[in-house]
C-alpha cells in the first residue's frame, strides 16, 4: 500500500488561499470551519519587514495524537496511512480536537449550513433567501458536491468532528487532493513516500523540509520546502 504525503512548497506559495476555497467547494464545508486554512505573521521593523505566509490542513500523522485520544476509534489511520474520522461512531466528545497540537479540527456544534435554511430576503422583494435558493436547485447546499458522498458524508450531522482527509474521495481514483490541483502556483505536491521515484519523494530528496511542531512526535506528513517569499 501507499505512503501518503503531502508537500508544500513555500517558495511557489503566493498565498491567494485558492487551497483553502476549493476545500470548501470540495468537501461542502460550513461557513467558519476550515478543513484548510494558512498561518501568516509579519516581524521586523520598516523598512526590514518580513511576512510569512503558511497554508495548513491535517497533517494525518504517523503518530496521530487524535486517534490515540479517540475513546471509540472514530478516529483511525487507514492502510494508506491517512487519519480518518468515522461518523458512525462518534460521540463528540471533542478529545481529539483536544489531543491535535495542530488545531485542524473542527466541531458541529449545530446544523450546518444554516445560511441555507435562512427564509430572509436581504432586500424584501429584492433578493431570494438562502432557503429560496436551496429549493429552486434542489440540493441542501448550491455549492454541494455529491463525490464527497461516496467515502464520507457529503454534509456532516450536528455533534460530531470534521477535518482535512486528503480527498480520500479522489485519492481513491487515483486523483490528487483537490487543493492540489487546485493551486495556480503548483506549490503543493501529493504523492506516495515510500515510492522513491514520485515526485513528492524526489522533492523531499532534493530540498531541505521542514513539518510542524516537530517536538510533538506526531511525525506529520505535511512537510514544508523552501521559505515564503515576501
Amino acid at each position: 500500500m501507499a505512503r501518503y504525503g503531502m508537500a508544500i512548497d513555500l517558495h511557489k506559495c503566493v498565498g491567494c488561499s485558492a487551497c483553502a476555497i476549493s476545500c470548501k467547494s470540495e468537501n461542502n464545508v460550513d461557513v467558519g470551519m476550515f478543513w484548510a486554512n494558512y498561518k501568516h505573521r509579519t516581524t521586523g521593523q520598516f523598512p526590514n519587514v518580513k511576512y510569512e505566509y503558511i497554508p495548513t490542513l491535517c497533517n494525518h500523522c504517523e503518530d496521530a495524537a487524535c486517534v490515540r485520544a479517540c475513546p471509540t476509534g472514530a478516529m483511525y489511520k487507514d492502510e494508506n496511512g491517512l487519519t480518518l474520522h468515522d461518523p458512525d461512531k462518534c460521540i463528540g466528545c471533542k478529545s481529539c480536537m483536544q489531543a491535535c497540537p495542530y488545531g485542524v479540527i473542527n466541531f458541529n456544534k449545530d446544523k450546518p449550513h444554516r445560511y441555507w435554511r435562512d427564509e430572509n430576503n436581504l432586500i424584501t422583494d429584492g433578493t431570494a433567501s438562502g432557503k429560496e435558493m436551496q429549493d429552486i436547485l434542489g440540493v441542501e447546499i448550491p455549492y454541494y458536491n455529491p463525490d464527497r458522498a461516496s467515502t464520507y458524508e457529503g454534509i456532516r450531522p450536528k455533534g460530531i468532528v470534521e477535518k482535512c482527509t486528503f480527498c480520500d474521495h479522489r485519492v481513491k481514483d487515483g486523483l490528487n487532493p483537490y487543493c492540489v490541483d487546485s493551486c495556480p502556483a503548483d506549490a503543493r505536491t501529493f504523492g506516495d513516500l515510500d515510492d522513491p521515484n514520485s515526485e513528492i519523494s524526489k522533492l523531499l530528496a532534493k530540498y531541505e523540509s521542514e513539518t510542524l511542531l516537530p517536538h510533538k512526535g506526531t511525525k506529520p506528513k505535511v512537510f514544508y520546502l523552501r521559505g515564503y517569499i515576501s
